[in-house]
């Protein structure tokens, strides 16, 4: 299986990853939510709790989309998802490291980690809309920093990004509606 079989089949199995990021974006949410109407801990353990459900949570949408919501096996790309998933929790750490010294930073922080995994993205599925939807959840991540804005505040951000962008990601899905990963298109 070459490089462009092996994200066919991950775009086909996973509909352009567009559950996860549709998950994702309601997590944040709940999180924004969350810390606006009880604290800034427990908004952080919201993202966290929510954050181990994205992956199931996204896999059964995709089953529910007619895909099979997991991959070929020995798809060459497929240590490259967990790798990403391992960096995740390094940026989690150095997030709530920040937090105990400035709360405000822990969600800018989390913004640009999701938006540096998402351009790893790129190269697992082979959409280019990844690099954007990365670097626009790093550079919301940049602008609440230097904007010092409230801790609520990047949740709420972060969450109307990955919204929006699930639009675009179902929508390029749907023209993605069999499983051909002997043609390199």
């Amino acid at each position: 299986m070459n490089i462009e079989q092996a994200q066919q089949d991950m775009r086909f199995a996973y509909a352009n990853g567009a559950p996860g990021i549709l998950v994702s974006g309601l997590v944040w949410l709940v999180a924004g939510v969350i810390a606006y109407q009880v604290s800034p801990k427990a908004s952080i353990l919201a993202l966290f709790i929510g954050g181990m459900l994205i992956h199931p949570l996204g896999m059964l949408l995709s089953k529910l989309m007619k895909r099979p919501s997991s991959h070929t096996k020995g798809n060459p790309l497929a240590p490259l998802a967990f790798e990403s998933t391992i960096l995740l929790f390094i940026g989690l750490f150095i997030a709530y490291s920040a937090f105990l010294i400035k709360p405000e930073f822990f969600y800018p922080i989390m913004l640009m980690v999701i938006g540096g995994r998402y351009l790893i993205f790129q190269t697992l599925y082979g959409l280019r809309l990844y690099w954007f939807l990365g670097g626009l959840l790093a550079l919301a991540g940049v602008w609440c920093i230097l904007l010092n804005t409230e801790f609520m505040i990047g949740a709420f951000i972060g969450a109307g990004i990955e919204i929006l962008a699930s639009i675009g990601f179902f929508i390029t899905a749907a023209s993605n509606t069999t499983k051909d990963i002997t043609n390199n298109n």
